[in-house]
């Protein structure tokens, strides 16, 4: 009789480790199924990695600059319609430039608009999904505007009288070949960039009015370009925080026809549209 009751009182043990391991695996599952459906929702497989780095994380890994593209300059160097040959000694500094009338001559500076890009996507309906699967990005700002798709829905409201009502500014690169090819119809590679710079598969637009980019670095493996078609804007530049105590910041104004050239990589840099006024412009990068 004893023996018997010591026996039941093992085997219930048994019975009560075996439903709490039962217990936690079935936990452990329903987590585990928990959190590959909560990836599943947020993944986006235009991101070329599963784990993103944040951008937290690069202003603290980025390598401390040595503040010599900064140093003694109060503001930026403002040249005409350089020729390629004049252009050249400037063209791998990091020091900003505005070419004043560059781009004058450009088509795009009256064809190009809100409407036009709307066209452009409608024309080419695979576009938009395109620019998102090869991880183009697309920048709100403070717009309040969540994707490209949404704000060409959004265009007709834009481009009237509402315009004058908010205000809102929005970029996005396009990858889409034939897009591309559109637009380069109406513009060349700057005639001032040198021969042997690369042109990437990939060139931006920002446009908005009354507003602009808020002060950022960007994270890009080359120099860019910028050509302000529409509107007005005022470039706002900040050294790195190392180099505050040895460098100043910089402001200056751009408009309709000019090419701005700034390296990005080490400049905090924001813009405001001038109040009132649509802009626009386009941007790539070169190497």
């Amino acid at each position: 009789m004893y023996r018997t009751v010591i026996a039941s009182k093992y085997n219930y043990k048994l019975q009560d480790k075996s439903s709490n391991a039962l217990h936690h695996l079935i936990c452990l599952c329903v987590l585990l199924i928990h959190f590959t459906y909560m990836f599943w929702l947020s993944y986006n497989p235009a991101d070329k990695c599963l784990i993103q780095t944040p951008n937290l994380i690069k202003h603290l890994v980025r390598p401390i600059d040595s503040c010599s593209y900064c140093k003694a300059l109060s503001q930026p160097k403002v040249f005409g319609n350089l020729t390629q040959k004049k252009f050249k000694k400037h063209a791998y500094k990091s020091h900003p430039l505005v070419l004043k009338n560059a781009v004058n001559h450009w088509p795009a500076k009256q064809i190009f608009d809100v409407q036009f890009f709307k066209r452009l996507y409608q024309k080419y309906e695979n576009a938009l999904l395109y620019n998102y699967y090869e991880g183009c990005n697309y920048f709100s700002y403070d717009s309040g505007i969540p994707s490209l798709e949404s704000f060409f829905a959004k265009i007709d409201t834009i481009d009237s009288n509402e315009i004058k009502k908010v205000s809102w500014y929005v970029g996005w690169g396009n990858c889409d070949p034939d897009v591309l090819a559109e637009m380069r119809k109406y513009y060349p590679k700057p005639h001032f960039l040198p021969d042997d710079a690369e042109t990437p598969s990939k060139e931006y637009v920002f446009m908005g009015y009354d507003a602009g980019a808020t002060m950022h670095l960007d994270f890009i493996n080359r120099l860019m370009w910028q050509a302000q078609l529409k509107g007005t804007k005022t470039w706002y530049l900040k050294p790195s925080p190392e180099c505050e105590d040895v460098c100043q910041s910089l402001s200056f104004l751009v408009e309709p026809g000019d090419a701005v050239l700034v390296d990005t990589r080490v400049w905090y840099h924001g813009t405001t549209i001038t109040p009132g006024e649509f802009s626009l412009a386009i941007q790539s990068e070169y190497g």
